[in-house]
């Protein structure tokens, strides 16, 4: 109960606020672009309603005041056209000039672009030489192999549709972690203001915090189910009842998410939890540990014979197995049971041992606050420093920074770390890696940031060896001290691309360049069994939000979670560092650049590379291939 009520400020982040609904008018201003998108609108009029919704969906404040006060204006991206709008939604639920640009395409067209490789264009191609109207049509027109040919779609293009069709298959069977605690916490905190309950609980694999969750199960302690069913199935975000028992009921909420609760008494809260959290194998193995002891473990209690021995909480039935309690995130069955009994569990990453961000963006590049408000913002959460790392100036959709306005950058954090006590803005900047493995600004440059984060945006769909190399050429760099978001994974749109983490691995290690999990709730990038191999390997790591706004600092929660998964403790974490050990530990950087011979043999042995004289290396000679 205490953590779910922690929750409820970050949860401002997730979830909209009291009056018009947000998340409808968002999702209207979103499907007003995407028509437009397919029409091929004017594309500034398509990025308004991008921008709006988007501001809509992160907006901190009550939107029912600002409508009341007349200051929609005050949301980026609002003009006196989209406030027009917004008041018609609020007051009706509806916009007439969505109503009708809707009947300009079939419903089912828009459903197309949810597929990774079918962009706008190729949506409407589809529909005018086709008559392709919906997922479907596509399904059957690609079994009947009647895309092959057809303006100009080549044989690879055609199979990127269908695996593209395949992922988003994929996607609609699962949900994201961030949507999974959206969802459960809709839920979980109406509930646990009822009088009659005591503990609460989500469980399964959201309680676990794996990186993707099927359903959302939650527990519930209460003497009396009846009126907590009654309570749970009544709920606003209820769409419909599946089912209905004394104990036990399931719903569908308005995202068609399938959402059970279940009640038990004091008693058998914690055996149910233990139980109904899993994992599986985990269970498997703890039952068969209590046989080999006399005892019994079920969802009821633990017991010997017919007596009841403990089942209020899970930590008591850990003490009578004789170990230590094992943290949800570890029950995997990974050998963390075996290291519970010889109490030797790692003390995992918490939340509170975060003493930074070093991703963040501010609207000096594609963020929505200014440095001052992110400032402010990860101070409040008890930050001692942030890094501003807004794009480089190659990525221009993402409104990446020229060398001028690196310098007004500059200038701001400067004068804002001037004010400031007991916290510090670090001069970042999240650099570009081309198609060749060239970082996107000169060596003086990146020497005068304090933190640079090297990423991937772009040529995804390169061979494994030549995204390897990239990202082993970036870590070369010796002013290149993080790796950010490293397989390119976004949720529901793009698989994670193949690396070789052998030789990635190697590379970070003796360059001294830190792995980064992206907390950013579609990346979750490093994942959980990558980031455990990497620090076997002796790699650090970093989690860094990708905040684009002051509401989505509250990521570093997610990253945390991978974090711990992935058995990791705060000094594995580059965050978990003062300001200042944090700058002593990147500045080795310089001299942990590997010799030519061993980075020649061993850490790229396919490729040629022609490094630059600022790299303190000037050539990796191979047999097969040069590359500049």
């Amino acid at each position: 109960m205490k953590n779910l009520k922690s929750r409820k400020h970050n949860q401002a982040s997730l979830k909209n606020g009291k009056g018009p609904d947000r998340e409808r008018i968002s999702e209207i201003f979103n499907s007003i672009a995407r028509i437009l998108e397919i029409k091929q609108d004017n594309r500034f009029r398509i990025r308004a309603y991008q921008r709006a919704a988007g501001n809509l969906r992160d907006l901190s404040q009550d939107l029912g005041t600002l409508i009341k006060e007349d200051r929609l204006f005050d949301i980026p991206g609002v003009g006196r056209d989209l406030a027009g709008k917004i008041k018609e939604i609020a007051a009706t639920g509806k916009l007439k000039y969505y109503e009708e640009l809707k009947k300009s395409i079939p419903s089912g067209l828009l459903d197309l672009l949810n597929i990774p490789s079918v962009g706008p264009k190729t949506a409407w191609d589809l529909y005018q030489k086709l008559k392709i109207k919906n997922i479907q049509d596509l399904e059957q027109a690609i079994e009947n192999d009647k895309l092959s040919g057809l303006f100009g779609i080549k044989e690879k293009t055609v199979e990127n549709i269908r695996q593209g069709l395949l992922l988003f298959k994929k996607g609609k069977e699962r949900m994201p972690l961030a949507l999974a605690i959206q969802a459960a916490d809709e839920f979980m905190l109406p509930l646990s203001e009822l009088d009659c309950i005591g503990n609460i609980s989500p469980a399964g694999s959201l309680r676990r915090r794996k990186d993707t969750v099927r359903d959302i199960d939650i527990l519930i302690e209460s003497n009396k189910p009846s009126r907590v069913m009654d309570s749970f199935t009544g709920l606003p975000g209820v769409k419909k009842i599946q089912a209905k028992g004394k104990t036990k009921s399931s719903v569908l909420n308005k995202q068609d998410i399938q959402v059970d609760c279940r009640v038990v008494p004091a008693k058998s809260f914690g055996a149910a939890l233990l139980y109904f959290t899993g994992s599986k194998n985990f269970n498997i193995k703890l039952r068969r540990l209590a046989m080999r002891m006399g005892l019994k473990i079920n969802e009821y209690a633990i017991s010997s014979g017919n007596k009841y021995l403990a089942g209020r909480s899970e930590k008591d039935i850990f003490k009578i197995l004789k170990m230590s309690y094992l943290a949800p995130e570890l029950r995997e069955d990974n050998g963390e049971l075996e290291l519970a009994l010889k109490h030797e569990l790692p003390k995992l990453v918490d939340l509170r041992d975060i003493r930074s961000d070093l991703h963040l963006h501010s609207n000096f590049s594609d963020g929505e606050n200014s440095i001052e408000e992110m400032a402010r913002s990860g101070r409040a959460r008890g930050y001692t420093h942030i890094a501003i790392s807004d794009h480089s100036q190659s990525l221009k959709v993402a409104g990446g920074l020229g060398l001028a306005e690196l310098k007004k950058k500059k200038a701001v954090i400067e004068r804002l770390n001037k004010g400031l006590h007991d916290f510090r803005v670090l001069f970042g900047s999240e650099v570009e890696i081309d198609s060749e493995g060239n970082l996107d600004y000169p060596q003086g440059v990146l020497e005068g940031f304090d933190i640079v984060v090297a990423a991937i945006h772009s040529g995804f769909r390169q061979s494994k060896e030549k995204l390897t190399e990239r990202l082993i050429r970036a870590c070369l760099n010796p002013h290149v001290h993080i790796i950010a978001h490293p397989t390119g994974r976004l949720w529901g749109s793009r698989e994670a691309y193949q690396l070789d983490f052998k030789r990635l691995f190697k590379a970070c290690r003796e360059t001294n360049t830190a792995l980064e999990i992206n907390g950013d709730s579609l990346r979750l990038d490093l994942n959980d069994i990558n980031c455990r191999r990497a620090r076997a390997e002796g790699v650090r790591l970093v989690i860094g939000s990708d905040a684009h706004s002051t509401d989505r600092i509250s990521q570093m929660e997610l990253g945390v979670s991978v974090a711990r998964r992935a058995w990791l403790e705060a000094k594995d974490l580059l965050n978990c560092l003062s300001v200042e050990e944090l700058l002593r530990a990147i500045r080795k950087k310089k001299s942990n650049i590997p010799a030519v011979g061993e980075v020649s043999s061993q850490a790229i042995p396919t490729a040629t590379e022609k490094i630059k004289d600022e790299y303190q290396i000037s050539k990796i000679k191979s047999k097969n291939q040069r590359c500049k």
